[in-house]
């Protein structure tokens, strides 16, 4: 029987090609898709899941209110919190701390220099992260002050293949935390696939806290991040209501609350609004599943729709199997087997195609994902082909198999209303997700370029940003002045942090006329030269620059706008606070400017003339003469740092960098809705062209009685032109609702207009009637003659 049913659907396939290969390209399409986001999302839900604790490894969180209503969430804490878990709670097993550098550090070892990215952390570190060690021991690789545990990658970049780095010395210097020592090689570890941080060494802790000032360890500090490996058996929700209010038993004046959040869950759900957990990247895995779901259900409803339109072809057989004594459900079997055999040519295609899209899709998402068949990997995709045959088999198959054969043999088959209504509610539903993805696409490539052409307050362009490292550690002011006096150069600075990631903060000032709300106020600050206001294009509204003043002037400050407002202050200029050190003249404010992504609202800042912990060197140069200028800077740098390249980075990209997750949505979303409209045209060009060979006669009629081949285009297209535009009216109110929630997220974003909307509708409208106009015109032109005597 199975044999018969097969030998029967090849047979139809070669019948009817142009019915099967539609199916497949819609199927193998959607299934490639489906196949491509199932790799991804089984990555990124892998991500940190290989720690052997995963399950009792926490983060210390810790919420602060911000003094203007709201709860900011920070993944620092005070370097006095790991002695706190270690001692004062029982119901933790291990604790460490990492202090994550910001910017690249220099090694160094003989004549050998390299740029390196690492962390600092406690000794307890590889007891509790479970990254694999090629040399050394995880008790003891991080307890010497002077020791160093560094990657298999640099061991083998920094030493050489095959050599053992056990022991050996390394110079390393950082400029933002102002380290010079020299460490000893006491393991190499390696960097799991599915690991979310990625550091090339690790220094001890305790070498941290040696060249700490000890002013700044104090329980209102936050520069370290804290783990906790809690014992079997704790519960995390009683914990969390233990530890909630430790901070204050340290410091009653500190507003901090505390609380642990599953380590392995930061990548995905990463995201904190008011001090709650509010999503992150988990957004995107649930955004291109449902988008990748949704595609797959678009090539199912083709081949439902396909099959049920054409089942008159099939009547004669389905009434004699039942004549001849054959079942529903034998016919059910029959028709699902047929779905199955379709789904599995379409497997061989869609594996192909994934295949041969794999780079491309790395390349949009940044990933190294490979297609090896893993067991998992396999019975997904087995599983996804499985469900699929199944789904777009199911409705053909009940269809086909529930017809009376007495009224089959004399072909009295009337379509049903409720079938016609499922018929037309498929294609609704194939059109309304392709608008909806339109529309995305459309919100989401506007909203880029808003974000892309926003004044941020500053002028981004033509500025070159490299970190402050190796001869630039010592002689960095005297860098800067020979560098102003480079062609091209219009002037240069230096800054702690980025222009695109201030996240220095601090709270517990004072000021003229304060009030008790305004005590919990929360100001970011970063440490600048004296001419990096000039140097970035920031305006100033009163007052005076920075110009002129020496550094490390401890009696200084400039504010910006948004901070002068929320402090009260009324003619600051001339005003003493204390901020950062007491006594503090306001000599000047700045209009305000975009410190972090557009996501944030400007926050209250200080600019503070400082040389500590000053981490990047800016410099501005002149429109069309970037090249001398980076000749030139390319030279000098040499001069301070014999042997180490020029590394450097246009403020502009990395401003661009901060929205490389929009970027990839925006990217996929495009590709996604392209596919989306293409297999619902597919569906839509093979219904159109049934119902032009259905309705042969009736068309010949209406030509021989007067009709034009435009009425008859008319007629044809108007019955699906009506299905798309009721996919519209339904798609466009939730296509705005979508579109509002996600904009919503940004503190500046583009309003909404009409035309983002209805463009979406009339371009799938269009879409839609050019699909069925070339069969219509096919079917208008025809000789109503030949139509006639076929039947």
């Amino acid at each position: 029987m199975l044999k018969h049913n097969i030998l029967l659907y090849l047979r139809n396939i070669k019948k009817h090609r142009g019915s099967f290969l539609i199916n497949l390209t819609g199927l193998s399409t959607g299934l490639a898709c489906a196949f491509l986001v199932y790799l991804w999302v089984s990555d990124e839900m892998a991500m940190d899941k290989f720690h052997e604790n995963e399950a009792r490894l926490f983060q210390v969180m810790r919420n602060v209110p911000n003094g203007q209503g709201e709860v900011a969430t920070h993944t620092s804490n005070s370097s006095l919190m790991l002695t706190a878990l270690q001692q004062e709670f029982p119901e933790v097993e291990r604790a460490a701390a990492v202090f994550e550098m910001e910017t690249n550090a220099m090694l160094e070892s003989g004549e050998k220099k390299i740029r390196v990215m690492g962390h600092i952390a406690s000794a307890d570190y590889f007891n509790m992260f479970s990254y694999p060690l090629i040399q050394g021991n995880k008790d003891n690789i991080l307890k010497d002050a002077n020791s160093i545990a560094i990657s298999s990658n640099l061991a083998h970049s920094f030493f050489g293949e095959g050599k053992d780095p056990m022991g050996k010395v390394i110079r390393l210097t950082h400029g933002e935390e102002e380290i010079d020592a020299i460490f000893t090689v006491s393991g190499v570890f390696e960097i799991p696939k599915q690991a979310s941080e990625r550091f090339d060494f690790l220094l001890p802790y305790d070498k941290f806290l040696q060249l700490r000032d000890p002013k700044y360890i104090h329980w209102g500090s936050n520069g370290s991040s804290m783990y906790a490996l809690l014992k079997p058996g704790v519960d995390i929700i009683n914990f969390n209501k233990k530890i909630a209010g430790f901070i204050k038993t340290k410091d009653k004046n500190n507003r901090a609350t505390v609380f642990l959040s599953r380590y392995s869950d930061n990548y995905l759900k990463g995201r904190f609004e008011n001090g709650k957990q509010a999503g992150g990247r988990i957004s995107y895995v649930f955004l291109f599943s449902l988008i990748a779901l949704f595609v797959l259900m678009i090539a199912c409803i083709n081949f439902m729709n396909l099959s049920t339109a054409r089942a008159s072809r099939r009547l004669k057989e389905v009434g004699i199997k039942k004549a001849v004594g054959a079942s529903r459900k034998s016919l059910i079997l029959q028709f699902m087997i047929e779905s199955l055999l379709l789904s599995f040519f379409s497997l061989i295609c869609a594996v192909v195609l994934a295949i041969y899209l794999l780079p491309w899709f790395n390349t949009i998402t940044n990933k190294d994902l490979s297609f090896v068949l893993e067991p998992h990997i396999l019975m997904g995709i087995i599983g996804i082909t499985l469900l699929t045959g199944l789904i777009s088999g199911s409705y053909p198959a009940l269809y086909l198999s529930k017809f009376n054969p007495v009224k089959v043999l004399k072909g009295k088959i009337n379509t049903s209303f409720g079938e016609l209504l499922l018929r037309k509610g498929l294609v609704i539903f194939q059109f309304g997700i392709s608008i909806l993805l339109i529309v995305a696409v459309s919100i989401i490539y506007r909203q880029l370029e808003f974000i892309q052409s926003k004044n941020l307050g500053y002028d981004k362009d033509n500025v070159l940003v490299f970190e402050r490292q190796d001869g630039l550690l010592n002689n960095m002011e005297v860098f800067l002045e020979e560098a102003k006096q480079l062609p091209g150069v219009v002037n240069a600075s230096f800054m702690m942090g980025s222009m695109t990631n201030f996240d220095n903060s601090s709270r517990g000032h004072s000021w003229p006329g304060q009030t008790e709300e305004s005590k919990g106020l929360t100001f970011w600050h970063s440490h600048v030269g004296p001419d990096f206001i000039e140097t970035m294009g920031i305006e100033m509204k009163e007052g005076r620059s920075y110009v002129n003043e020496k550094p490390n002037n401890e009696s200084k400050i400039i504010l910006n706008e948004t901070a002068v407002k929320l402090m009260g202050l009324e003619d600051p200029v001339g005003k003493v606070i204390d901020m950062r050190g007491p006594n503090r003249e306001i000599i000047g404010v700045v209009k305000d400017f975009n410190i972090q992504s557009l996501y944030d609202e400007i926050k209250p800042m200080a600019l503070l003339c400082r040389t500590e912990w000053v981490s990047n060197l800016v410099v501005k140069i002149k429109a069309g003469e970037e090249q001398i200028a980076i000749d030139g800077l390319n030279k000098l740098f040499t001069e301070f740092s014999p042997g180490l390249a020029f590394d450097f980075r246009f403020l502009d990209n990395q401003y661009q960098a901060l929205y490389v997750s929009e970027q990839r949505v925006a990217t996929l979303s495009k590709y996604f809705a392209g596919l989306a409209i293409l297999i619902s045209c597919l569906g839509l060009f093979g219904l159109a062209t049934f119902t032009a060979e259905r309705r042969r006669k009736e068309i010949g009629i209406r030509k021989v009685l007067g009709q034009t081949a435009a009425q008859v285009m008319v007629m044809l297209s108007s019955e699906f032109a009506k299905l798309v535009i009721i996919a519209i009216l339904i798609a466009l109110p939730i296509a705005y609702l979508l579109a509002q929630n996600w904009l919503s997220g940004f503190a500046y974003r583009i309003p909404l207009h009409v035309w983002h909307f209805l463009g979406a509708g009339v371009l799938a409208l269009l879409v839609a009637l050019f699909t069925v106009g070339s069969q219509a015109i096919g079917a208008a032109n025809r000789n109503p003659v030949n139509s006639l005597r076929e039947e």
